[in-house]
């Protein structure tokens, strides 16, 4: 039997009131097992970032609950969800969020750190995580010098170097061309099905929709096929 490590019930987000309530997301069960990558699909203002944004902890929801890793994370405190997040949670954004002062090393360096690792240890983890995203030629180069595809595999070896049991990745290939967006789903995707790491996706483009092991279609604050 798979092992369930996020599940949503009746997860709701709505903003305003009377006749200015908007509905970001309609009530909604969730679930993703282990080593699945599972791509959320749909336009945009279909709820889709909304809902990753509350399975993540970084959006609370108007209603229902989120458990992940068997923990309620609505109602853990603020130390406690932030240790979860930096032993367990690996992030993958579409802005990068990189530090322009660091090199491609020290971003991914400086993370494994606050984890506790030592210096050294996790400077040579940050330079094999970056050669195995393509990057071990560019380890001491700062975002300034790098290409957009070049700063959203920084991101990719950010997340993956922490070994994380879950990876959420809001529009990750957005800013990219097709080759660089089809590499960055790869990696995604390998870390699921070669790693056991769960990934959640969201995304509107359908260029990426054969690469999940499970589909999730929303529109309208609602999901509609799954």
């Amino acid at each position: 039997m798979s092992e369930r490590v996020i599940e949503a019930f009746g997860l709701a987000k709505t903003y305003g009131a009377g006749a200015q309530r908007v509905d970001a997301l309609r009530p909604t069960d969730f679930r993703v097992d282990r080593g699945e990558f599972v791509m959320v699909a749909g336009p945009s203002g279909s709820g889709k970032s909304t809902l990753l944004a509350m399975i993540s902890g970084l959006l609370t929801p108007t209603a229902g609950t989120v458990r992940v890793l068997g923990r309620d994370i609505g109602g853990l405190s603020r130390d406690a969800f932030d240790r979860l997040r930096l032993e367990h949670f690996g992030f993958v954004f579409q802005g990068f969020h990189l530090l322009p002062a660091l090199t491609a090393i020290e971003q991914v360096g400086i993370v494994l750190e606050r984890q506790g690792i030592q210096r050294e240890a996790a400077r040579r983890r940050a330079a094999a995580t970056l050669t195995r995203v393509g990057l071990g030629a560019r380890l001491d180069n700062k975002p300034s010098e790098l290409s957009g595809g070049e700063k959203q595999r920084v991101v990719i070896a950010r997340a993956l170097a922490k070994q994380p049991q879950i990876i959420f990745a809001d529009e990750p290939t957005s800013a990219l061309d097709s080759v660089n967006g089809r590499e960055i789903t790869r990696l995604l995707r390998a870390a699921a099905l070669e790693e056991g790491a769960s990934v959640v996706c969201v995304t509107h483009d359908p260029r990426l929709i054969e690469h999940a092991t499970r589909l999730v279609r929303m529109e309208d604050g609602a999901v509609l096929a799954d």
